[in-house]
């Protein structure tokens, strides 16, 4: 940790704010755990394959702080990084996605701050996902700290296809011009798999009585 970026007051402050990060990723976490057991007693199907939970580590949110030239201070931290508490979702169907995030969302102690749908909007490089960064109420003896938290949903198509474009991006000793030719064909395995999935869960509607969401989540 780099201690000399923070006062020694800054410090005990900024490993108090992680605190409450990390307990604003698991009230979120709790949250959908709950409504996967609900889908499974309601509908006999999990919407929800695996999460994965993370807090950014110190250099990291050093580094991002740096980088957009914003001052190294826990206030800084709060004002302007909105995903150092992270959970991606990994869901069965694109149908599951859109389901469990809309529930989540209209849960009345969660305020929905920001989303980004790359799931019906792809990046250029074939990316799809659902971003959402929800504030979560993080009880303290101090009282109620709302907290955000990202939340990155997607199905288990869309995160290996995500896993492997991510380790092609930072292989840096493959030639140019092997670096062109495999991200082009990540970029048709995107265009195939969205086509895939589409197939699939149409079967999937066909045999399964889970709702059929396709709304994006909107900010409050």
């Amino acid at each position: 940790m780099d201690r000399g970026s923070f006062s020694p007051e800054e410090l005990t402050e900024f490993v108090n704010l992680m605190q409450v990060y990390e307990g604003a990723m698991y009230e979120i976490s709790t949250k959908l755990e709950i409504l996967d057991s609900e889908f499974q007693v309601r509908f006999s199907h999990d919407p929800i394959h695996h999460m994965e939970r993370r807090l950014k580590s110190v250099n990291s949110i050093l580094g991002k702080l740096k980088r957009r030239t914003l001052p190294v201070t826990v206030s800084s931290i709060k004002d302007n990084l909105f995903d150092v508490a992270g959970i991606r979702v990994i869901c069965n169907y694109r149908d599951d996605v859109y389901s469990v995030s809309n529930y989540l969302s209209a849960q009345n102690d969660i305020s929905v701050l920001r989303v980004k749908d790359y799931i019906k909007n792809p990046k250029q490089n074939g990316y799809r996902s659902l971003h959402v960064i929800y504030a979560v109420p993080v009880f303290l003896s101090s009282g109620a700290h709302y907290t955000p938290v990202e939340v990155q949903f997607r199905t288990i198509a869309m995160d290996y296809w995500a896993s492997l474009e991510h380790a092609l991006r930072y292989k840096t000793d493959l030639p140019d011009a092997k670096l062109a030719e495999h991200s082009q064909t990540l970029l048709d395995c995107a265009r195939s798999l969205q086509n895939i999935e589409t197939q699939m869960q149409n079967i999937h509607r066909d045999i399964n009585g889970a709702p059929q969401v396709e709304e994006t989540p909107k900010a409050d």
